[in-house]
């Protein structure tokens, strides 16, 4: 059996897994890491490879920021504040996405959901509202963001770099003319009918940043540092490439200087970490380092494609390369995504004679897509503890999502970027 075999096997295997939670999502991860190290589809450095992953980094240390912004009640402070002005869920949702959506535009999602998560936790406790119902707007708007200017995600600067080939380009917040009107229903939908798909639970007994707590013994300058250093690491983040730090390193800059300060002990800090987001999302990164190293995902997208014929039309080759991308993100990272399929798409639009722009906006607005699944992005690991949700979850609030995404861009790709302009 071919090693791309046994990877789609083990895909399918962890699909079926993740919607019936059987055993813990987690576990999953594991087995099919494990599994692609026993039959020889990965070495151990590459299976391991993504516990290691700056992302993985990045959880860690901004769950220690977060658990700071906590165990000194300053996100109950800063909760309170927001809740004043937004009265009910419905204009929290609305707050929190329209916040989130713009900062991702200039930020990394998960940078900026791993920021912002820990104070939306505080405004549910706050409000009284499901945490549940706040965190997956949230997760959902950070992505939504990212195609709102060049620099919003990595898939945005591949294809830019693709066209650059071939002596063309998009301006820097051309992705914005899809991105925003996609941005602007999505938060619309989850302020009306999709309020109603978002899931209710309950915050569990063993969640560490749960429940309404004490903080009057809590000296005021430990509030206070705790906000100032998350606001610095928020900066860090911003202008990560003029300091010239990692998003990880700054992350790992703001939980260092929280546990030397003593706002947080360290027995906190490792308490405040939660170990089943590292094992879902580096356990997963095996799957998604397989579907590329043995040549799957390519498999599948040359298949998809080729079954179009010679000389598709480019309505319809754009609309399958934005559903492909759509599903092949929700199992691997939508950076890995755009990369396999921007070839792929520029060679096609190119072969006949069509604009590739059309084509490739397609490809990474599709690739970023990501809402069905809690493994599709980062920021969707982040908070599947923190709000409780399952595999079920992800697909009933997600895929109204997508579907809503794929409209929009289908309307506006053959206007703002005919395929054969004159």
């Amino acid at each position: 059996m071919s090693a791309a075999t046994i990877t789609l096997l083990f895909l399918l295997f962890a699909v079926v897994m993740f919607v019936f939670e059987k055993i813990p999502l987690g576990v999953t991860s594991m087995i099919v890491c494990i599994g692609l190290v026993v039959t020889g589809v990965l070495d151990i450095k590459t299976a391991f490879a993504g516990f290691i992953d700056s992302n993985v980094i990045l959880f860690v240390a901004m769950f220690i920021v977060g658990g700071a912004l906590f165990e000194t009640g300053m996100a109950n402070k800063i909760g309170g504040i927001v809740t004043h002005f937004a009265k009910s869920e419905r204009s929290l949702i609305v707050a929190i996405m329209v916040i989130v959506g713009l900062m991702s535009g200039v930020l990394s999602n998960t940078g900026t959901a791993a920021v912002l998560i820990p104070v939306v936790i505080g405004i549910a406790a706050k409000s009284g509202y499901a945490r549940s119902k706040l965190l997956m707007p949230l997760v959902f708007a950070a992505a939504m963001g990212g195609n709102l200017s060049l620099i919003g995600a990595p898939g945005n600067l591949i294809a830019q770099s693709a066209l650059g080939e071939i002596g063309m380009s998009f301006g820097f917040f051309e992705y914005a003319i899809v991105g925003l009107p996609i941005l602007a229903a999505g938060i619309l939908f989850y302020a009306t009918l999709g309020m109603k798909l978002l899931p209710n639970h309950p915050v569990s007994d063993d969640d560490s940043f749960g429940g309404e707590q004490d903080f009057s013994n809590v000296p005021k300058w430990k509030q206070v540092l705790s906000l100032v250093i998350l606001v610095l690491t928020l900066l860090g983040m911003i202008f990560e490439k003029q300091i010239g730090i990692k998003l990880c390193i700054t992350g790992c800059i703001g939980a260092l200087a929280l546990i030397l300060t003593g706002v947080i002990s360290e027995k906190d800090a490792l308490k405040s970490i939660d170990l089943k987001t590292i094992f879902l999302f580096g356990g997963t990164l095996s799957l998604a380092s397989a579907l590329d190293k043995t040549g799957a995902g390519a498999e599948i997208a040359n298949i998809v494609i080729g079954a179009l014929g010679e000389n598709p039309s480019p309505y319809v080759l754009t609309l399958v390369v934005f559903l492909l991308c759509c599903v092949m993100t929700n199992f691997m990272s939508n950076t890995a995504t755009t990369a396999l399929m921007v070839p792929i798409c520029l060679s096609i639009a190119q072969g006949m004679g069509a604009d590739p722009r059309a084509v490739l906006m397609a490809c990474v607005i599709g690739g970023s897509c990501a809402y069905a699944t809690p493994i599709g992005m980062p920021a969707n690991t982040m908070v599947v503890s923190a709000g409780g949700y399952t595999f079920k979850d992800y697909a009933k609030a997600g895929l109204p999502l997508i579907l809503i995404a794929t409209v929009v861009s289908m309307v506006i790709l053959p206007i703002a970027f005919p395929f054969f302009p004159q």
